[in-house]
This record gives structure tokens, C-alpha cells and sequence, in this order.
């Protein structure tokens, strides 16, 4: 990947972070998720009751794909981020869900009605 490229990448991902209080970059689509982790990642949103939520398909771009990885320095995917903060991806979410603390800060975030 160019150097330009990647720039126009980050700055894809940097704007889709901040623009939306609630983003998942994941594999497939919230309606089809593709992996057990971004299934995962989904239901626990479900859950919780999020209505505001962005979601990335990384397979449809294998820059963003890659981008995002290099963006939180996190090899892994499914990655949550709330107000342009990376959360990070379905093992903390799941923790985060249990104890409670990722429905106050989806609350806090505007993300459940």
C-alpha cells in the first residue's frame, strides 16, 4: 500500500471514528455477520439496546482491513470505538458487558435510546 493511500486510509478511519458515536469495524455486516467475533460483537451491542451504531465491513477493502489494524495498533478484528475512542474488540466487550461498564458507556455516549 502507498504512502498516499494509507493516509487517505487513516484519515478515512479517523473521520468514520469521530463522525459517530458508535462505530464497529467488523467482517460482514451487522444483518450477516461473517466471523464468530463479529457476531459476537453484534449481539452484545443487541443487548445492550445500542440504536446508534456505524458498522465497516473490512472485507469489502482490504486497505481499511489492514488500516484499521495500524490505526489502533490492534491485530485483531472486530474493533469498537465510542467517540472516536477505541474500546477494543469482542473478549473486552464481553468483559466490559458483564460488569456492566459497556451499557453506561454506550449510555453516556448518546448510542442507546
Amino acid at each position: 500500500m502507498s504512502e498516499a493511500v494509507q493516509s487517505e486510509v487513516q484519515n478515512f478511519i479517523r473521520e468514520t471514528v469521530t463522525g459517530h458515536p458508535v462505530v464497529l469495524f467488523m467482517k460482514g455486516t451487522a444483518q450477516f455477520p461473517q466471523c464468530g467475533f463479529s457476531g459476537r460483537a453484534i449481539q452484545v451491542l443487541k443487548e445492550i439496546g445500542v440504536t446508534k451504531l456505524v458498522t465497516f465491513n473490512v472485507l469489502e477493502d482490504p486497505e481499511v482491513r489492514q488500516g484499521i489494524k495500524d490505526y489502533a495498533n490492534w491485530p485483531t478484528i472486530p474493533q469498537l470505538y465510542v467517540k472516536g475512542e477505541f474500546i477494543g474488540g469482542t473478549d473486552i466487550m464481553n468483559e466490559m458487558h458483564q460488569n456492566g461498564e459497556l451499557a453506561q458507556l454506550l449510555k453516556d455516549a448518546g448510542a442507546i435510546e
